[in-house]
């Protein structure tokens, strides 16, 4: 089973007179354990790509299938539900919460939206901790740390309610080169360990060189 199907998938915006077409009926399917990238200039449209499958946009028209749910109408309530039990996000700023700790960042997905037992969240960030090599730094704040260091912290957050599909927005933007290739490393190996599919929006060549799977987009079409 596809983890994503999008069929003629389109997103219009309209600001007073003014209509935008972001998306224009795209057709795209997302298989399970793959590494998928959205590539494209500024506005072409991937982040766009990327909020729909994540609930957070809804389609204009078309219809988009995640996770064997159509989620095309989803209502707000029931999207964010969605998202907690399905899908996990990491941002190019990385988004950890300053005054919490590199354990309780990795923690608060499983305490507050998921509501897990606290042994079994103790359990499930240890082992993530242990698998994105953050061992033994639990403790820390995002402030001590490196900006290699808070983006495993994010690929662990992810992970941690062990959803099967992680959106990436520009992982690897605030990232030296010999860092991001780490993260992209990492994020193969947690595809393969966990059998979590990643998909990126992005133009960065390290990501596309690495893709299984690459979508081109311009002014809301695909190219290729």
């Amino acid at each position: 089973m596809s983890l994503v199907v999008a069929t003629n998938l389109t997103k219009t915006y309209v600001s007073g007179d003014i209509e935008v077409k972001a998306i224009r009926g795209v057709d795209f399917t997302i298989k399970p354990a793959s590494f998928v990238s959205f590539v494209g200039p500024s506005g072409s449209g991937k982040s766009t790509l990327l909020n729909m499958i994540g609930c957070l946009d809804p389609p204009t028209s078309g219809s988009l299938v995640v996770t064997g749910q159509d989620v095309t109408h989803i209502s707000s309530k029931d999207s964010a539900k969605f998202r907690g039990d399905h899908i996990g996000f990491i941002f190019q700023d990385f988004n950890l919460i300053p005054v919490l700790t590199v354990f309780e960042n990795i923690e608060y997905p499983l305490q507050m939206v998921q509501n897990w037992p606290a042994e079994q969240r103790r359990q499930r960030v240890e082992e993530l901790l242990t698998a994105v090599g953050m061992e033994g730094q639990g403790n820390k704040l995002p402030s001590q740390i490196s900006g290699g260091q808070k983006q495993r912290v994010a690929v662990a957050r992810a992970l941690s309610s062990k959803a099967k599909l992680i959106l990436a927005d520009e992982p690897t933007a605030n990232l030296d080169r010999v860092t991001a290739f780490k993260i992209i490393d990492l994020m193969k190996k947690m595809r393969d360990e966990f059998s979590t599919s990643f998909v990126f929006s992005t133009h960065d060549p390290k990501v596309v060189e690495n893709a299984e799977i690459v979508y081109t987009l311009e002014d809301g079409q695909f190219t290729n």
